[in-house]
């Protein structure tokens, strides 16, 4: 099963900017990150595929942008312009390239509040 080692998140203030960084411990088909709101569920917001193609959830775009890079088995998000409603456990997440496991990080809270 695929390892993920996950950085970034804390207290934010609405407005501000905020970074998470997540490695795998092997080569990924793709990689992205999951969230969960309290008292919602588990939501894809953000993935980016292998060759580039990148998907993002309405809520975030033009506000989340992802990177990786593909030799060190890294992505991370950039979080612009953070409002209340992203207060959420962010979990990096993606599957395996030479396999179909899908695996998720422990997650990271990411409050965002005055």
């Amino acid at each position: 099963q695929v390892q993920f080692v996950e950085s970034g998140g804390g207290l934010v203030q609405p407005g501000r900017s905020l970074r998470l960084s997540c490695t795998a411990s092997t080569s990924m088909y793709f990689m992205g990150w999951y969230r969960q709101a309290p008292g919602k569920e588990r939501e894809v917001i953000v993935r980016k595929f292998r060759g580039g193609s990148t998907f993002y959830k309405d809520a975030v775009k033009g506000r989340f942008t992802i990177s990786t890079d593909n030799a060190k088995n890294t992505a991370s998000l950039q979080m612009d312009n953070l409002k209340p409603e992203d207060t959420a456990v962010y979990y990096c997440n993606g599957q395996d390239l030479n396999s179909d496991n899908e695996s998720w990080g422990q997650g990271t809270q990411v409050p965002v509040s005055s």
